[in-house]
């Protein structure tokens, strides 16, 4: 059972979310409202997402519970209208007009619980020339001019894995969107659509940046500008173990400590001229090769010079910073991010593992007074395997995005 403990656990609590099953951002804000306490159910389809993950070890998929519900039928569009009236939040993740075809559009829904709050999550938005295209985090920050800033001058962009985009841009945006669109229909009566596009919130993500190159403080091209890696007291350094080191320090008594420490005092002037940033960068870079990163991580321990080691994924839960504060937990032999932020009235945590497709029907059928939910329900989908299908990208029948 994925959500054991009926408590008081987060600021949501008492808060009904529908999600309807996709991949990608939809789940990552799904799991954020489930972490903050909201009773989110998932409704999946018969044979899962098809992606090549154990549901198991899907932690977007914790502290929610799931049905599995075949919207294909008439019987299943009943049973998640009838889920979605008594739900504050729905969320879903298809390409514009799919939900609406399948029956479960925001018009549909808003006629059985005209309170409830619809947010729909897509890369290219509901309107515009590419909203009925395919497209992944990497096609929406390249047409934003994200992508483009991030990476080497003379090289090509660097890819920040799927975070600026499907979470950053995407998820957060929509869960922000969707609690704005709550408190409105709770003071209101009146629920909304919420339009959560990827190339919005990306763009917006941007936008000291744009505010710098119209004033002329940030030239629009890579490694060039104080924040992009073309600053050499902000970027990272190989050790001389193959590891490296993140710089940070802008504020001048910040790079006075910086460059007493690391043994460059005499250079230290060369901040203040660009054309001297190349020989500072060649210096610091020629230094951090003498020593491993455990070297020069003592050696800026406990000072203000802003610098710190680059850790892997497996590494920084064991840093003695983040363990003191928990940041990262362990849940059923899961080694995850704890939710964020932190509330001091109403705590969260990882209360459920990972929900199992169709695990949880009879519960939410009784909690959420559903029965229909317990006849002909679908048979759960076997666990994912390894290979990859269609459904993992944004060209299934219904479309990531």
């Amino acid at each position: 059972m994925a959500v054991p403990d009926k408590g008081v656990h987060g600021p949501l609590t008492g808060v009904r979310v529908v999600e309807l099953a996709g991949i990608g951002p939809g789940p990552f804000a799904a799991m954020l409202l489930a972490d903050l306490g909201a009773d989110v159910v998932r409704v999946d389809r018969p044979g899962g997402p098809g992606l090549a993950i154990d549901p198991a070890h899907d932690v977007t998929n914790r502290n929610k519970r799931s049905v599995v519900v075949d919207l294909k039928t008439p019987d299943g569009v009943d049973r998640v209208l009838d889920l979605a009236a008594r739900a504050d939040v729905l969320v879903e993740g298809y390409r514009p007009g799919v939900a609406e075809r399948l029956g479960v559009g925001p018009e549909a829904c808003h006629a059985r619980n005209p309170a409830l709050v619809y947010g729909r999550m897509t890369g290219w938005g509901q309107e515009g020339p590419l909203a009925p295209r395919a497209g992944h985090d990497i096609s929406y920050i390249a047409l934003t001019g994200t992508l483009g800033m991030i990476g080497n001058a003379g090289e090509p962009p660097a890819v920040p894995a799927n975070l600026v985009g499907d979470y950053a841009g995407g998820s957060l945006y929509l869960v922000v969107g969707v609690l704005a669109a709550l408190h409105h229909a709770r003071a209101t009566g009146t629920g909304q659509v919420v339009d959560a596009a990827i190339v919005d919130g990306a763009a917006h993500l941007a936008s000291m940046i744009h505010g710098m190159v119209a004033a002329g403080g940030w030239q629009d091209r890579r490694g060039a500008n104080l924040l992009d890696g073309g600053c050499p007291f902000y970027g990272t350094y190989e050790t001389a173990d193959g590891e490296y080191m993140a710089v940070g320090a802008l504020e001048q008594r910040f790079y006075d400590e910086f460059t007493e420490l690391i043994g460059l005092r005499d250079l230290a002037p060369a901040r203040r001229d660009l054309a001297r940033w190349g020989e500072l960068r060649e210096a610091v870079a020629a230094r951090f090769r003498t020593r491993t990163r455990a070297e020069w991580t003592a050696l800026f321990e406990g000072t203000d010079a802003c610098v710190a080691p680059v850790l892997s994924l497996r590494e920084a839960p064991h840093h003695p910073h983040l363990a003191a504060r928990g940041t990262f937990t362990d849940h059923g032999g899961i080694t995850q991010p704890a939710p964020a932020p932190r509330f001091s009235a109403t705590p969260t945590a990882v209360r459920g593992a990972p929900a199992q497709p169709g695990a949880d029907t009879a519960e939410v059928a009784h909690d959420w007074d559903v029965p229909g939910l317990l006849t002909r329900n679908p048979q759960p989908p076997e666990p994912a395997g390894g290979a990859t299908t269609a459904a993992e990208g944004a060209t299934t029948a219904e479309g990531r995005h």
